[in-house]
């Protein structure tokens, strides 16, 4: 019996002014907005489309996953619709809707597809009252850069219709392909769901030596993990790879149930959200613990008796031993990448190894055009970001089993490692105030001033005076980056005071937020001495702290009494 093809349909619509992409070609928006504001998600799907030149999109093959939250099936069904209708050839669609967005990378760089589109709000909230949010991967596997989100914008300014296919259904459950006859179209629109797991597992396989991590978790000698996926995507790759692939216990893995409402906990995995991971490891069971985002490219590392690795460390420490992943004994180390924020305990391991560390914005898009130039091995951001250039995009579980490969090579625990590093290269003392849900032009107003106090002749050299610490600024600056590869000059990407002894005060506003601003504050400070290396992080940067709030004033223009999350 022939099948009736599917009819196109171009639907009228108005357009939304608060349509541009946030770093990486990202909408993140309130779930109820997509929800309540007619055809919102299907204005913006269409923009991303139409931002693809034609030629390249008529039957080109894209990638589809989600981190489960609450709506992604619903907006799965749209972008499939409207992929068809707008000419997309195939669809490659993650079980279930599935699929992390390191894995999304991975799959668009093995098919060579044309881009992807994730459906996730990262670490923030889910169900009906959270966020959601849509963002582009290109060609290359990595967020779209900004001239490409700057093009999704133009065309959401002036946006009158979309083409959708409202009667064409997909069962996201049944894995292999399903084909679609169109009105108007020769060949069928090809829809594959595949296994959300195993293409990355198969990288992964690539790089790692995992029978070194295997004997870790099951030989002798075996260490006791506990790994929270915090209900959201990464539980099926936590259960696949740690558990079935590697031989960790089934209850090694905690939350793997990927969950709408991720279980209603914030799927952030620092010492504000991950408190069920904290506590079990404090109890001393544990050698190794590790939690994910809801998206699956953000990490946090925990050591026995809950000893905590900061993210810069993190990086820095795995840029020390690199040579324990086969990956790069392969490939070899060509340079690092930071984000401007992050410490810079990774450019004492890059001058000890003699390789280059470049210095960006915050967003993963930097890294890419650096690492696609063949610059750069190893990236990360100090929000719990690490990635290589396996990939284009920031990868937690990758971050987790090189930890256990240094755990498997060195045969020491997290917190001798952590502390050998300290007393060869220094301590690097961190953290990062968060002041969330800020009045924008508040945060606007504070940021400003604060640009113009900082920058002003009679600041630099100033002295300050902190109790018994008196800290000389050496410089300030309005942070740029010129990408090294095209040239591309990105302005204003936060407010640097670096004082003589080399400690630094960093003031940003984040990029990823809506509606509400977040205004976050990062303090530095480097120690040589190994017996000042016992200390607690709060204690050593309080008269930094104290220097951020006296000339931002932050409290009392917002009210506040402190800030929303400290990390």
């Amino acid at each position: 019996m022939e099948r009736t093809p599917i009819p196109v349909l171009t639907v009228q619509t108005a357009p939304y002014e608060d349509q541009r992409p946030t770093g990486g070609g990202g909408l993140r928006r309130p779930t109820a907005l997509f929800e309540s504001q007619r055809n919102y998600l299907p204005n913006f799907v269409q923009s991303l489309l139409s931002s693809i030149d034609l030629r390249d999109r008529q039957g080109c093959t894209m990638v589809v996953g989600s981190d489960g939250r609450y709506f992604s099936k619903t907006a799965i069904e749209i972008v499939v619709q409207m992929a068809a209708a707008n000419g997309i050839g195939r669809l490659v669609i993650g079980q279930n809707g599935i699929l992390s967005t390191p894995a999304v990378s991975c799959i668009i760089r093995k098919i060579k597809a044309a881009g992807g589109i994730i459906l996730t709000a990262s670490h923030s909230p889910g169900g009906p009252g959270g966020e959601f949010g849509v963002k582009f991967e290109v060609a290359n596997g990595g967020p779209a850069p900004d001239i490409v989100s700057d093009k999704i914008y133009q065309i959401s300014k002036t946006l009158e219709e979309y083409a959708i296919c409202p009667d064409l259904r997909v069962d996201l459950s049944r894995l292999g392909r399903q084909e679609f006859d169109l009105e108007n179209k020769f060949k069928p629109f090809r829809v594959e769901i595949v296994d959300s797991v195993d293409i990355y597992l198969n990288l992964l396989r690539n790089i790692f030596d995992f029978n070194a991590i295997r004997n870790l978790l099951t030989g002798s000698n075996q260490i006791k993990i506990r790994i929270d996926a915090m209900n959201g995507v990464m539980g099926p790759y936590v259960r696949k790879i740690l558990c079935d692939e590697l031989g960790a216990p089934a209850n090694s893995a905690i939350n793997c149930v990927p969950l709408e409402d991720f279980g209603g906990q914030t799927p952030d995995p620092n010492l504000t959200y991950a408190t069920a991971l904290l506590e079990a490891m404090r109890g001393g069971e544990y050698g190794f613990g590790a939690a994910f985002d809801a998206d699956g490219d953000r990490y946090m590392i925990l050591g026995q008796n809950g000893f905590f690795v900061n993210a810069s460390d993190s990086l820095a420490i795995i840029a020390a031993h690199l040579s324990c992943i086969p990956y790069f004994c392969h490939t070899g180390v060509r340079g690092f990448g930071r984000s401007m924020p992050t410490s810079t305990a990774l450019d004492k391991v890059a001058k000890v190894m003699k390789v280059p560390v470049y210095e960006t914005p915050t967003g993963w898009r930097y890294f890419s055009n650096l690492m696609d130039s063949g610059r750069c091995s190893l990236c990360g951001e100090e929000s719990f970001g690490t990635g290589s250039d396996h990939l284009r995009e920031k990868d937690g579980l990758w971050a987790v089993l090189v930890w256990l490969s240094i755990l498997a090579a060195r045969k020491q625990s997290v917190e001798e490692i952590v502390r050998d590093h300290w007393a060869k290269f220094g301590r690097h003392y961190y953290c990062r105030f968060d002041y969330e849900a800020l009045e924008p032009r508040t945060a606007y107003f504070i940021m400003r001033d604060l640009e113009a106090l900082i920058t002003d002749k009679s600041f630099s050299h100033q002295q300050f005076a902190v109790g018994n610490n008196i800290y000389s600024v050496e410089r300030t600056d309005s942070f740029e980056y010129v990408d090294p590869v095209d040239g591309t000059v990105t302005k204003r990407q936060g407010l640097r005071i670096i004082f003589s002894d080399a400690s630094r005060l960093i003031f940003r506003m984040s990029a990823s937020s809506h509606v509400r601003a977040t205004l976050r504050i990062y303090a530095e400070s480097y120690e040589k001495d190994p017996s000042q290396h016992n200390k607690e992080p709060q204690a050593v940067l309080s008269p930094l702290i104290a220097i951020a709030l006296k000339i931002s004033q932050i409290h009392e223009r917002t009210g506040r009494k402190g800030p929303t999350v400290i990390t």
